[in-house]
């Protein structure tokens, strides 16, 4: 409680915790249930946070979901359980949203590559493209190489997804894969594999004419 609420939590009752639990129960239950009618968001970001903590059988999965508004502006778009990652739990936070007014479709969503969420996603926004989180593969590729590259390695990615266009994006790419394929193919199998989905070209969507974008999603975190 005091790492929640701070210092002042200390010595709270049983009794002032569970009233305290059940009010945020109720506040989470009312925003959960919020309307979304008239909401659009350009960009979204899914990931699902474990916790070590065994309630029941399985770890608990949090299933979170993050938007960016035309206007730029990150909001927090959902919070709730889910079974693991899988595409069912995903399909459901997904459907809700989209039953309480989320009609349009969002342009692009980042994500793990191990989501359930990109078999969900086409079933309910058919429309929005797919892009690989670079945070989780900076992570995948630095576990394949040794602790003594890896600080170059990493700011050779860093290039990539920092590129100021998708041409010196797929440039800065070839130069990490010829770098590193002889010695350590496991790290450039493991970006290469995942080239179409980490090099989205953003391009497409302002080409498109339907809307004006003020977040960066090249590159995307």
């Amino acid at each position: 409680m005091q790492a929640l609420v701070g210092s002042q939590a200390a010595g709270l009752s049983a009794a002032t915790i569970t009233r305290l639990l059940e009010s945020w129960q109720e506040e989470h239950h009312t925003w959960s249930k919020r309307s979304l009618t008239d909401k659009q968001y350009v960009y979204v970001w899914a990931d699902g946070v474990h916790f070590n903590i065994r309630l029941e059988e399985d770890r608990q999965c949090i299933l979170v979901l993050m938007g960016a508004t035309p206007e730029g502006k990150k909001e927090l778009i959902a919070v709730t359980d889910g079974y693991r990652e899988s595409e069912q739990s995903w399909k459901t936070l997904l459907l809700d949203l989209k039953s309480r007014g989320l009609e349009i479709d969002p342009k692009l969503a980042t994500g793990d590559g191990a989501l359930g969420f990109w078999k969900a996603l086409p079933q309910v926004f058919g429309t929005t493209r797919s892009q690989r989180c670079w945070v989780h593969k900076t992570a995948n590729v630095l576990d394949c190489l040794p602790k003594r590259v890896q600080p170059q390695a990493k700011r050779m990615l860093h290039e990539i997804y920092m590129a100021a266009t998708k041409r010196e994006a797929e440039q800065a790419f070839d130069l990490f894969l010829s770098t590193y394929e002889a010695k350590y193919p496991k790290a450039t199998a493991c970006l290469a594999k995942d080239r179409d989905q980490l090099l989205v070209d953003p391009e497409k969507h302002r080409r498109s004419g339907d809307f004006e974008p003020r977040v960066m999603v090249w590159p995307t975190q």
